[in-house]
């Protein structure tokens, strides 16, 4: 393929995932009342609703967190980095390939509505996934005891239940973002008829 071949409108949409994965590793850090505030959620959302291939809407979302993650196991978590990436990372990755695809299902157009639920249900999706591989990790500890979540339907439920304070950030920074990235390139869109899709 030459770089005649390529479309504008397949550089702006990565370059939108890049400005995601960018955005994900500055917002790394420190813990704050922001924290959990990142555009991961909107990122996946948008790779799903906009790449037409779909083997794109998964390559290029996942490939940014990959990288995200890498530079910040390498930087801003270097002292609690145990091997190249996080202990548990594939229960992200699953939560996050569930995100592209709530992405591909809900926004079949992009409007308010859509966008809205999609963000809404992808932090949903997310958490269930992503809690239910910190409770299978033999390591996760229950931070209001000290020890092991029990191995039971209990044990999953308040995994769950210490969860939701974080849900709230994804939720609010997924229809934040997602508002961002949507409204954002339906504007250019609208202005630069080379982006509409064919």
């Amino acid at each position: 393929m030459s770089i005649k071949q390529i479309q504008p409108r397949f550089f702006v949409l990565l370059l939108f995932i890049v400005a995601g994965g960018v955005l994900r590793v500055l917002a790394a850090g420190h813990l704050t009342p922001f924290s959990n505030f990142s555009p991961l959620g909107a990122m996946a959302l948008f790779g799903g609703a906009m790449f037409a291939d779909k083997w794109k809407s998964y390559l290029f979302p996942l490939l940014a967190l990959f990288l995200s993650d890498v530079i910040m196991m390498k930087t801003v978590y270097a002292a609690y980095a145990d091997g190249f990436l996080f202990e548990g990372w594939y229960w992200n990755y699953i939560g996050f390939a569930a995100m592209v695809l709530t992405g591909q299902l809900v926004i079949r157009n992009v409007k308010a509505l859509p966008v809205i639920g999609a963000s809404i249900l992808a932090a949903v999706v997310y958490w269930l996934i992503v809690d239910f591989g910190t409770w299978m990790r033999p390591t996760s500890i229950d931070i209001t005891t000290g020890l092991p979540f029990s191995r039971d339907f209990a044990g999953l439920m308040k995994c769950y239940a210490l969860g939701i304070p974080f849900i709230k950030n994804t939720l609010i920074s997924n229809v934040v973002y997602s508002g961002i990235f949507f409204g954002l390139f339906s504007w250019l869109e609208n202005r630069v008829p080379a982006l509409s899709a064919r």
